[in-house]
């Protein structure tokens, strides 16, 4: 086996293709993924920036309890360096007892900054409500915020999260089906049954016949050893391998609101005439005073007077001829200095036409 998985690995380095991808970055491994961890927490010290609600004296009070501390009854605590936050993160896949993750803390109250502030043990769970990690440590907050006598105020970015690098400390793993089963499963980032099938004949050209297949528009399957180790090595070589992704579908892409249009590479257009030229109409208003003369018994009236201009530019006129390509499309809508807006109307135009190969999405 491990004589195999050398020659796997030669010939891994001597297939390479021009222009490919490799199985690793079109595809993800089913199973391996990582997983999301929440927990609600407290920031102390902060330098008056806390904030003084119900939830966090209650919070504050709880903590006190655990560690022995009892307030006298109707005593309220002054809470305005304590803030309530929500502790956010990831957990990677195959996180180990002890290892240190990235946390995100987010005041979930009125304080204004946590500048300054430490978390105080927070325990971070999964889905399932388990404890996976424990978070503590000292924010560091890029945003700020100042505030003057007669109430001006300034504030730059957001100074209410923070984040404490490698602050929670791994405390139970979650189990993993990598190593079980005879299969590994790759599931394609884009869904594409052209992309799938080929994913399938490049593992089985690599490893031989009947290795992989391809179970629908995501996911293709791989035979693989049992043995964690070899299954290790296994994966190794085939994610490493390239191979030619299929072309995505034929679509323009318009959006209206900032006048970006993306056409992509295989839009093509059927046999079409297209003008492209502009009229202006410039209506001007003024004002005449109409005088009667001398002793003639009329009266002094202002009448309007109304000016209509009309203005149009030489029209351009421009054929597509029968599969005509973005090069060619893109070259004929600049010899006719068309704007983006322009090029918008005419896209619809011609979708309504039935002149498009292809999908018009306008957002």
């Amino acid at each position: 086996m491990k004589t195999l998985f050398s020659l796997l690995i030669s010939a891994l380095l001597i297939t390479s293709t021009a222009h490919a991808a490799r199985i690793k970055d079109v595809a993800q491994v089913a199973g391996v993924r990582s997983n999301q961890l929440v927990g609600y927490g407290l920031v102390t010290g902060l330098p008056g920036t806390g904030e003084s609600n119900p939830f966090t004296e209650q919070s504050f009070n709880a903590m006190l309890q655990n560690f022995g501390i009892q307030l006298p009854p109707g005593t309220k605590p002054k809470t305005k360096n304590v803030a309530a936050v929500m502790v956010t993160a990831e957990l990677p896949p195959f996180s180990k007892q002890g290892q240190l993750v990235d946390v995100t803390v987010s005041s979930v109250g009125s304080a204004k900054s946590l500048r300054g502030g430490t978390l105080v043990q927070t325990f971070l769970k999964g889905l399932d409500g388990n404890v996976y990690a424990i978070a503590q440590g000292n924010l560091v907050v890029s945003g700020f915020s100042a505030e003057g006598l007669d109430g001006s105020k300034i504030v730059g970015n957001n100074p209410t999260v923070g984040v404490i690098s490698s602050g929670a400390t791994v405390e139970r793993e979650i189990p993993s089906p990598f190593g079980r089963g005879d299969h590994i499963t790759f599931n394609l980032l884009e869904s594409d049954f052209t992309t799938a099938q080929r994913l399938a004949d490049a593992v089985n050209d690599f490893l031989g016949p009947q290795m992989a297949q391809a179970m629908d528009a995501t996911s293709v399957r791989v035979r693989a050893p049992r043995d964690i180790s070899q299954r290790v090595a296994f994966l190794s070589a085939i994610e490493n391998l390239e191979f030619n992704p299929a072309d995505g579908a034929a679509k323009i892409i318009v959006n209206s609101r900032t006048g970006t249009i993306v056409v992509g590479q295989h839009v093509k257009l059927k046999p079409a005439a297209v003008t492209h030229g502009g009229m202006t109409v410039a209506i001007k208003e003024s004002l005449n005073v109409s005088q009667p003369n001398a002793f003639s018994g009329g009266q002094t009236v202002v009448v309007p007077d109304s000016d209509i201009e009309v203005t149009e530019e030489s029209g351009k006129m421009f054929k597509f001829e029968p599969g005509l390509t973005l090069d060619d499309l893109v070259r004929a809508v600049n010899q006719v200095g068309a704007a983006p807006s322009d090029l918008m109307a005419i896209l619809q135009a011609l979708k309504q036409a039935g002149a498009i190969e292809g999908q018009l999405i306008i957002i």
